[in-house]
């Protein structure tokens, strides 16, 4: 059982500060931080809904790390075996990420490219301490109680407590405690690259202070190139629209870490911005976007296609915003992959349940606009089948039998969503195909989703973009973006796109003179 106490806070600013630094100290952790969004939207299609402002785990009672092919089973063995030494109705913090490649589990698809960051493809573990930071009341008008509640396996809240007020953690090296690095980046050896760096400019025009010289993976000539031929499959009638990605990279490389993170959620200030140590591998995001939350039976799933940024005036960023919400392209894209994630909800949704509350929403964030759309449903109960429990010990007389009522169908409706439609194109499989043909680059996190199920059975999880990885050991820097490609792209004008995206990474990693 875990303790749980809850103490009162007086500046958010220097308990995010503080409780950073503190995670991040840990060989496994997670730091989530939705940077005040949910009081800035409606609250009915608010970017984050969980009452969260800030939600930490670090330490391991329990961990799983796998790689595709029974990857979903594996997890929800360990939530089974959590719920069972509970032996109540609920269940326990699972914090982890799913990788993009698991793509390989949920299809007949394979991924043979260069991985410099090699993580596992899923990793989850029970946290010996969650932290979470949250208010009583609205605080839109900085009104409402700071609090912060600390929940604890084998330690008391108040000594973590006084650990994070006086800012006491663990070194960052990747061997701090004596835990071994993970095993190498996947591929024997890295591909030849061009050896120049296209690095746009700042905000404002500015040049970059000191930039890390981050080396493009595919060159200019050849991305324009794989443009034009993704819009010939799509003329051909193989595809609709493909989510096409590239790596800009850099070797021989010391970060640190949480510098980098502060730098980027500084900049970017984003809804599901997140700070992950996985050993001595390292995330770094400033994701705007949603992948699926699970909030009782209700599915939420925020898709974002189309991208515009920022204007130099309170005047052009109204004109920027109205191109974006009038735009067809941008339009066409993003009721594409509406679509397609209607259809993968409905697969473990009650008939007639999925909705799109919100098409063609327009957001802005501090350095870009986006096109936001928002498609819910109601998750169903699976059908109890005696058969399916012939296999637990004892049945009937299994001890939890009715918690297995609901057999985790919340995990059928990720696997059936993942990897996230927004990340991949339409078809689905046909996108993943293509994407493997014309990537250089294994995706690995990058396009595939981190977050957290909670004690209640629910569950909220990103879509990792905007991100920075890297390998510590290795001393390897990999930064990757994207964007929808359709028939009426510009070849051009996607790979602007694409230095729009890595903009605010670039910033954070040049380090302030």
């Amino acid at each position: 059982m875990r303790q749980i106490a809850t103490f009162p806070l007086d500046d958010l600013a220097f308990w995010k500060k503080q409780l950073l630094l503190w995670t991040a100290g840990h060989e496994l952790a997670v730091y989530l931080d939705s940077n005040e969004h949910s009081q800035a939207v409606t609250s009915s299609h608010r970017l984050t809904t969980n009452g969260w402002e800030c939600l930490a785990a670090a330490g391991a009672v329990s961990l799983l790390e796998t790689n595709a092919g029974q990857a979903f089973g594996q997890l929800k063995s360990l939530r089974h075996s959590l719920q069972d030494s509970l032996q109540d109705d609920k269940n326990d913090w699972l914090f982890g990420f799913f990788g993009y490649d698991l793509k390989n589990e949920v299809e007949r698809l394979s991924s043979q490219h260069f991985d410099g960051i090699g993580l596992p493809d899923l990793g989850f573990f029970q946290p010996e301490t969650v932290v979470g930071i949250k208010s009583e009341g609205q605080r839109a008008k900085g009104k409402g109680q700071l609090l912060i509640e600390i929940q604890t396996i084998g330690r008391t809240p108040e000594e973590v407590f006084r650990e994070i007020k006086g800012g006491a953690c663990p070194p960052l090296e990747g061997l701090a405690s004596g835990c071994p690095p993970l095993e190498g980046g996947r591929g024997e050896e890295r591909p030849n690259t061009p050896d120049s760096s296209p690095l746009p400019p700042s905000k404002g025009g500015q040049p970059l202070a000191r930039p890390l010289p981050l080396i493009p993976r595919i060159s200019k000539p050849e991305y324009l190139q794989k443009v034009e031929a993704i819009r010939q499959h799509i003329a051909e009638g193989d595809l609709y629209e493909m989510n096409l990605c590239q790596e800009f990279f850099a070797e021989n490389t010391e970060l640190d870490p949480v510098a980098v993170f502060e730098r980027l959620n500084e900049i970017g200030k984003a809804p599901f911005a997140t700070f992950m140590r996985w050993r001595d591998r390292y995330l770094l995001s400033a994701s705007p976007e949603r992948f699926l939350k699970k909030e009782g039976q209700k599915l939420i799933s925020q898709p974002i296609k189309g991208t515009r940024k920022r204007g130099e005036s309170a005047v052009e960023d109204d004109k920027i915003r109205q191109e974006l919400a009038e735009s067809e392209k941008d339009r066409a894209e993003n009721v594409m992959i509406v679509d397609l994630v209607r259809n993968d909800l409905a697969r473990n949704c009650v008939p007639g349940s999925v909705q799109v509350e919100e098409l063609f929403g327009i957001y802005t964030f501090e350095t870009v606009h986006q096109m936001i759309s928002t498609v819910t449903g109601a998750l169903k109960v699976i059908e109890v089948i005696k058969s399916n429990y012939s296999n637990y010990p004892n049945y009937p007389n299994y001890p939890n039998y009715p918690n297995y009522l609901n057999d985790f169908n919340d995990l059928n409706a990720l696997h059936d969503a993942f990897p996230p439609g927004s990340m991949t194109g339409a078809p689905k499989v046909m996108a993943m195909e293509l994407i493997e043909r014309y990537e250089h680059t294994r995706r690995g996190l990058y396009s595939g989703a981190i977050g957290y199920f909670d004690p209640d059975g629910d569950f909220d999880f990103n879509v990792v973009i905007r991100s920075i990885l890297y390998n510590a050991t290795d001393r390897y820097v990999s930064v990757q973006v994207g964007g929808a490609i359709v028939f009426d792209s510009v070849p051009e004008q996607e790979y602007e796109e694409c230095l729009v995206k890595a903009e605010a990474m670039l910033r954070a990693l040049a380090p302030p003179c």
